[in-house]
């Protein structure tokens, strides 16, 4: 539980958030039928996701 919280996911994660949201922002489903950017919310998700497992990639196992 430990390695969740520390700082580097917390960051990858706030990073990912924010760019989950500037992409339904700035580029986002203008029809409403796409599942990932027609909400900000499962944008903002999605990129929390890809953040994690992007900072997870990198992590090297002691």
């Amino acid at each position: 539980m430990k390695k969740i919280l520390s700082a580097s996911w917390l960051i990858y994660g706030a990073t990912g958030a924010l760019a989950g949201y500037l992409y339904w922002y700035f580029i986002g489903c203008n029809s409403g039928t796409c599942a990932i950017t027609s909400s900000p919310v499962n944008s903002t998700l999605y990129g929390v996701v890809m953040a994690s497992l992007l900072k997870g990639s990198f992590t090297k196992e002691k």
